[in-house]
């Protein structure tokens, strides 16, 4: 009885309220570490009914396709969830918002191919650390994630997990929304440039991770985005450097910039002769910077001098046929020249016509006397062709009709 009574009390001491609360079917609840997991289990959707003490809920490994706007309700008490390997899909709206007090958040190894713009709004911006290492199904899921940076209020997000999703690019101003990010990780990507504005708005970055990507070199606008970053931690080891010319701008700023880089973790990938050579500290003559300084001048020069050459025939040959045809223009110019002299002769006869007012009136009076005297018979043939002054003929009729001159 002594042993019965002592193993009652036992149970009892132990079985806290907390632990006597029913656990989802499949899962392990530990009151005391206040920690759910469930793990491979083949659930198709968050389990229902988690107690209310959890601070830690660990589902991994099963096939939840979609976190609904009513996957977690009235968990105010939980701190970190871990959804990783569940194949998830699909982030719904405000999938996160009853959790008022989620610092930690892992989504890695999922397909997230649909995310909602506000997926991410939680009320008061808790959230601290975000893991989205390969969990990004495609380029669309990048910019839906883009987006959900923009509109989720992270405002207090600490730490970034982007690394193994195959980014190619960036869209420039996706970090803008997050002032307090210290931690920036794209490793394991394809990344081949940083572009100007990539990482405008992370004043507070202390490191940031560009490992195993896949830069050959990095141009003076990269160059310069990186100096922006000021005193942050900035990892470039692991990639293809080409150690050709083309990087001569990087190995420069590696050898003066005052960013701290792994410059021993970067090296040369190619050519043969330079492979796992550090960029740091090579010359000009090294990377083959003086040869091929030399050959595009050489080759401008012979352009420069073959232009002269080709413009100095052209001209000869348009001078030697000036020369052959000197009378025929000659002959051309003095005819041009008596022709435009005609027109403007012409020109000014017809203007002191029209200018007198009295030489206006004789003729109006002349045509009406013509009129009148039937005078519009043609003339003879043998004076067709002859031409009256216009002198004599103000002269004659201004003798015979004196009384128009009023």
């Amino acid at each position: 009885m002594c042993v019965l009574a002592v193993r009652v009390f036992l149970g009892i001491l132990l079985c806290s309220p907390y632990r006597c609360l029913d656990c989802p079917f499949g899962c392990e609840c530990f009151a005391v570490t206040r920690i759910i997991k469930c793990v491979s289990k083949d659930l198709h959707a968050v389990p229902p009914s988690i107690p209310g003490y959890t601070r830690t809920v660990i589902v991994t490994g099963n096939s939840i396709h979609q976190i609904a706007p009513d996957s977690f309700t009235e968990l105010e008490n939980v701190t970190n969830i871990i959804l990783s390997n569940n194949r998830i899909t699909e982030m719904a709206s405000h999938s996160f918002s009853a959790l008022i007090n989620l610092r930690f958040l892992d989504l890695s190894g999922n397909q997230l191919a649909l995310i909602h713009p506000e997926a991410l709004s939680i009320p008061g911006s808790p959230l601290q650390e975000l893991n989205l290492s390969c969990s990004l199904y495609n380029f669309t899921a990048l910019t839906d994630l883009t987006t959900a940076l923009r509109w989720g209020g992270l405002g207090g997000l600490l730490r970034l997990d982007l690394s193994g999703n195959h980014l190619a690019l960036l869209p420039p101003g996706m970090f803008a929304h997050l002032p307090s990010l210290q931690q920036l990780l794209l490793t394991n990507n394809s990344l081949v440039a940083v572009y100007s504005g990539t990482f405008s708005g992370l004043n507070r970055l202390e490191m940031l991770g560009l490992t195993h990507n896949a830069f050959r070199t990095f141009r003076a606008d990269a160059l310069q985005e990186l100096d922006r970053l000021g005193n942050t931690r900035i990892l470039l080891g692991n990639n293809p450097y080409t150690c050709s010319c083309e990087v001569r701008a990087f190995v420069t700023w590696l050898n003066e910039s005052r960013a701290q880089v792994d410059v021993d973790a970067v090296r040369c990938a190619s050519p043969k002769l330079l492979i796992n050579a550090q960029l740091r500290g090579l010359g000009t003559r090294a990377i083959g910077c003086d040869a091929a300084a030399e050959v595009p001048d050489l080759g401008l020069q012979t352009s420069y001098v073959f232009l002269g050459l080709v413009l100095g025939f052209v001209g000869m040959v348009f001078l030697f046929v000036l020369y052959l045809n000197r009378k025929g223009m000659k002959k051309w110019i003095i005819e041009m020249r008596d022709a435009c002299r005609d027109v403007l002769e012409g020109y000014h006869y017809r203007y002191e016509i029209d200018s007198d007012p009295r030489l206006g009136h004789i003729s109006a009076g002349n045509a009406r006397a013509q009129g009148q005297m039937g005078l519009t018979r043609p003339l003879p043939k043998d004076a067709r062709g002859v031409q009256v002054p216009a002198d004599t003929q103000v002269k004659q009729l201004t003798a015979s009709s004196p009384g128009n001159l009023c």
